[in-house]
């Protein structure tokens, strides 16, 4: 497979865009084959080599594989779908000694992301963008207004200025990016700290017979720390497995303690390990607001992840497609102001990022429950249940939740409650985020609002603030 790669000559001095991208990742692409599919200049900075460009640690599960922005057909994607058959979850509870099977609605696969990420790559190539590897940014240029107006960086170990009217920070979590934008005259959210984040390591493992598995998700908590395992099948013999734990708690030994897992599972004894990769990821809510003048950021760089599984790429392709329109709209009315690309922000939250924010309830929740707890409400509770306790809208769900709790969930009763209650704060945060302000002007009492709603979650669950 070929990707592409801009290889004009001279790689110092100053380089001119109508818009630059930060990261080759889902976000990134999907915004710069938006832009470039209508015409208009863009390039592609990533850090990595062309070799190398799309290896990106993931769990490599895809929760709504069904559907996907134009820009890069999905038809180019599906090759890298490898197992497309999965259909519920597997939740292993040691500590009850019992295994609870929970179908999963919707459209699932698990994918060979590295083949992902080079089709991403080379689809947003084909659409016209061009892709600078080995190209570290350092920093993020603004004139006088405080508007960006692009990004200094280092390329093939030579200085580069890229200029552009527009630039979209796809540069992932923690992004350096937004260590060096200037955003305080602007509403790009700034309440952005580590312990929003995960630490997650995961490695492709080769089993010689086909696990008994290979239609679910499987799950497990972790022995130490708040976190889980996972083993995700890309095939009934290749395994993605990995773990990860919220960087609010004590540090795990991710390599030795997902060693050790692997170690004691039947199906692994001739296991044969292929690639090793970790990263940190967003288990936050969506940046309230990601725009600024003349910058806009996209998927993990935006926090644009479920909060509660660290999944993300649908929403990041879809990020970075409602990134790419809105630039071009800009653009085009020669207006890169926070009012213009404001837009953008509304998109994401109507489609997914009020769904997220709901769901970070959940996540705080998990800093502050006790796992053992938990995990023996899980096991107890039949799965139509649970679901009907974390998604049912009706206003009775109390009266059913106590009867299964004295029936059937021995002794759990309190945990039961405690869901309950933390479900009907999260149902009022989404109908608050269902009321996203359609423009800056409005934003500072919208979110006076949200924090007023923040002080009942952290009083229900009894966690610790985390914004």
């Amino acid at each position: 497979m070929s990707v592409q790669e801009d290889t004009t000559a001279g790689t110092a001095g100053t380089q001119t865009y109508d818009v630059v991208v930060a990261g080759a990742g889902t976000a990134g692409c999907y915004a710069a084959a938006t832009v470039a599919r209508e015409g208009y200049d863009v390039v592609v900075l990533e850090r990595k080599s062309a070799k190398e460009a799309g290896h990106i640690a993931c769990g490599d599960a895809l929760k709504g594989a069904a559907s996907f922005p134009d820009a890069i057909p999905k038809s180019q994607l599906e090759p890298a779908f490898t197992n497309t058959g999965v259909d519920h979850g597997r939740f292993e509870i040691p500590q009850e000694d019992t295994v609870l099977e929970i179908p999963i609605p919707g459209e699932l696969a698990v994918i060979d992301r590295w083949e992902y990420g080079k089709r991403i790559i080379e689809g947003a190539g084909e659409a016209g963008a061009a892709f600078h590897y080995d190209t570290l940014v350092q920093d993020v240029r603004q004139n006088g207004d405080g508007r960006v107006t692009g990004v200094e960086a280092v390329r093939d170990g030579d200085p580069v200025t890229y200029e552009a009217d527009l630039v979209i920070d796809g540069a992932g979590s923690l992004s350096v990016l937004q260590d060096n934008v200037d955003v305080s005259e602007s509403t790009f959210d700034t309440n952005v700290n580590y312990s929003q984040f995960c630490s997650a390591y995961r490695e492709i493992v080769h089993v010689e017979e086909p696990v008994e598995w290979a239609d679910a998700l499987v799950f497990k908590p972790t022995e130490r720390a708040a976190g889980y395992l996972w083993y995700f099948p890309r095939t009934e013999t290749e395994i993605n497995a990995g773990l990860g734990f919220q960087m609010t708690e004590e540090p795990m030994k991710l390599v030795e303690d997902l060693k050790r897992d692997l170690q004691n599972r039947e199906e692994f004894s001739d296991a044969r390990v292929a690639d090793k990769l970790g990263a940190a990821l967003p288990t936050r809510r969506p940046y309230d607001s990601a725009v600024h003048p003349g910058f806009m950021a996209v998927g993990d760089a935006a926090g644009h992840v479920n909060p509660t599984t660290g999944g993300g790429i649908a929403g990041a392709a879809y990020a970075g497609s409602y990134a790419g329109e809105q630039a071009i709209e800009a653009i085009e009315d020669g207006d890169v102001s926070e009012e213009t690309l404001w837009r953008y922000n509304e998109r994401v939250m109507d489609h997914y990022g009020a769904r997220y924010a709901a769901l970070d309830v959940y996540n705080i929740l998990s800093t502050a429950v006790d796992v053992d707890d938990l995990m023996g409400l899980l096991a107890a509770m039949p799965g139509d249940k649970l679901a009907e306790a974390l998604y049912s809208g009706s206003a009775d769900i109390g009266l059913k939740l106590k009867l299964e709790a004295l029936l059937k969930s021995r002794g759990h009763w309190g945990t039961i409650w405690n869901l309950y209650q933390t479900k009907r704060r999260a149902d009022d945060l989404l109908a608050h985020y269902e009321n996203y302000p359609s423009s800056p002007t409005e934003f500072a009492a919208w979110q006076r609002e949200r924090d007023e709603l923040m002080e009942d979650v952290y009083e229900t669950t009894g966690a610790e603030p985390k914004y």
